[in-house]
């Protein structure tokens, strides 16, 4: 065979990616990551591997989330790293290795699998003469706190996406501002963007009624008496409007856990309201529900984004303050701050358009190249023909307090090293352990759904 025809044959090879995902919405974001990383012309085979945990996304949530994957199972830490190891090694029969590793993570696991990624390749016989993958990390919305925590737990990722122009200036930023390379920092923009332009179906206009939807988060805000509080205006807005339709949207079903943890599911305290006939309650893929919105009205959800890129009309509240505990003061100078009563009296916000190209967001025709940075760099690493180990800023040098308690959450030693009991592939739990490790998740999840709230109701009297 001809060099020619040997090159030509690799350039033609399916990208082989492999994302590692704790939740959901972090699936989604990974997976639809890694297809627009994909140099043009390569084809993908998509790897899910969700992280066992608190969140790991239920059935239901997988098929909302609605991208699907060539194979899809739950791993803990260890035997992901198991598997990278041995897709890796020079005698592995059959199985290629990955040329891409995209961690779609919590920061703490990302900086756990990157030190464990760095120990498995740095043993000899790991990889033997083969490259190591690209190892990619990111965010999987806006970044409104613990902006240094999370980016210097991501530090040492060959790329780290930033989903905007103000993102990246600030990664930047955090990693010059204590002596880290800032290199992998790379533009880009949210993966999920997209979908038809908004058309204005008018009041009582059109072949659907207005619509107003009211994208509910997990964990914002965070009290009882704040999220009645917007019950109870949404109820008060379906009332004042009986000619719109009113849609409660929400992200997980009562026992599912998402990217944040939901101690006061709104299905649950709606039942103490009396209801108006067009205020209902919905799940779904949220671009399918703002193909039916005019208005869209959140605290701080990323919804934001996607219904701004659309040119919805969208609403960040006020009602309870612009605070950083709530996000929203990320929508400070972008024009769509407003409170229940301008939204009452029929206020439209009107979003500032240098703040929306900052976030990424303006669909003009920018968007369709958002991706080609990371994708260029990414083919540049895919090319090189070696990379040099993985150097994230914490070590045992910077961060001897703080590094060893993260990977040992992830039952990693402080090398990155699997501790004793580490659960693996090759000693997988029998039918008895993945039982009892169900009726644990359903126990965490009860308690964080109802024990919780009431210990902290009786500590309040």
């Amino acid at each position: 065979m001809s060099a020619r025809t040997t090159e030509s044959s690799a350039a033609a090879a399916p990208l082989r990616v492999a994302v590692l995902a704790d939740s959901d919405t972090r699936w989604k974001w990974g997976a639809l990551t890694a297809r627009r990383l994909a140099p043009a012309g390569r084809e993908v085979r998509l790897d899910g591997r969700l992280l066992r945990g608190r969140a790991t996304p239920t059935p239901r949530q997988l098929a909302e989330v609605g991208v699907e994957a060539d194979s899809l199972r739950e791993v803990s830490a260890a035997e992901f790293l198991q598997e990278v190891q041995r897709a890796g090694g020079e005698d592995t029969a059959g199985e290629q290795p990955y040329d891409v590793v995209l961690l779609a993570l919590v920061g703490g696991g990302v900086q756990a699998v990157l030190h464990g990624l760095r120990h498995v390749w740095a043993e000899r016989g790991g990889l033997g003469a083969r490259r190591r993958p690209v190892v990619v990390t990111g965010y999987v919305g806006i970044v409104y706190e613990k902006l240094a925590d999370g980016l210097l737990l991501r530090h040492g990722a060959d790329l780290v996406l930033a989903n905007s122009r103000q993102d990246a200036d600030r990664f930047r930023a955090v990693y010059r501002g204590v002596g880290a390379d800032d290199g992998a920092v790379t533009e880009v923009a949210l993966p999920f963007l997209g979908g038809a332009p908004y058309r204005d179906a008018g009041e009582g206009g059109g072949d659907r009624p207005y619509t107003v939807v009211f994208a509910a988060q997990p964990s914002v805000p965070e009290t009882r008496r704040d999220r009645l509080y917007l019950l109870e205006r949404l109820v008060r807005h379906a009332r004042r409007h009986p000619e719109r339709e009113v849609l409660l949207k929400l992200r997980s079903r009562p026992g599912e856990h998402t990217t944040h943890v939901e101690e006061l599911p709104y299905q649950k305290l709606v039942r103490a309201l009396e209801q108006p006939p067009n205020l209902r309650l919905v799940y779904g893929h949220m671009g399918e529900v703002l193909d039916r919105t005019d208005l869209l009205v959140t605290v701080s959800s990323t919804a934001a984004l996607e219904s701004l890129h659309r040119r919805i009309p969208t609403a960040v509240l006020t009602d309870l303050g612009v605070r950083e505990a709530l996000g929203n003061h990320h929508f400070t100078g972008s024009g769509v701050l407003a409170s229940f009563d301008d939204l009452d009296a029929g206020h439209l916000p009107v979003p500032d358009e240098r703040w929306l190209a900052r976030q990424g967001v303006a669909a003009d025709g920018g968007y369709a190249s958002a991706f080609d940075t990371a994708r260029e760099r990414l083919t540049g690493l895919l090319e090189a023909p070696g990379l040099p180990p993985l150097a994230p800023y914490y070590t045992l040098r910077t961060a001897p307090g703080y590094l060893p308690g993260i990977l040992a959450r992830h039952h990693l030693a402080p090398d990155g090293a699997p501790l004793p009991g580490a659960p693996l592939a090759d000693r997988a739990p029998g039918p008895l352990r993945r039982a009892v490790r169900e009726s644990a998740r359903g126990a965490y999840r009860h308690g964080v759904q109802r024990v919780a709230p009431l210990i902290r109701r009786l500590g309040e009297l």
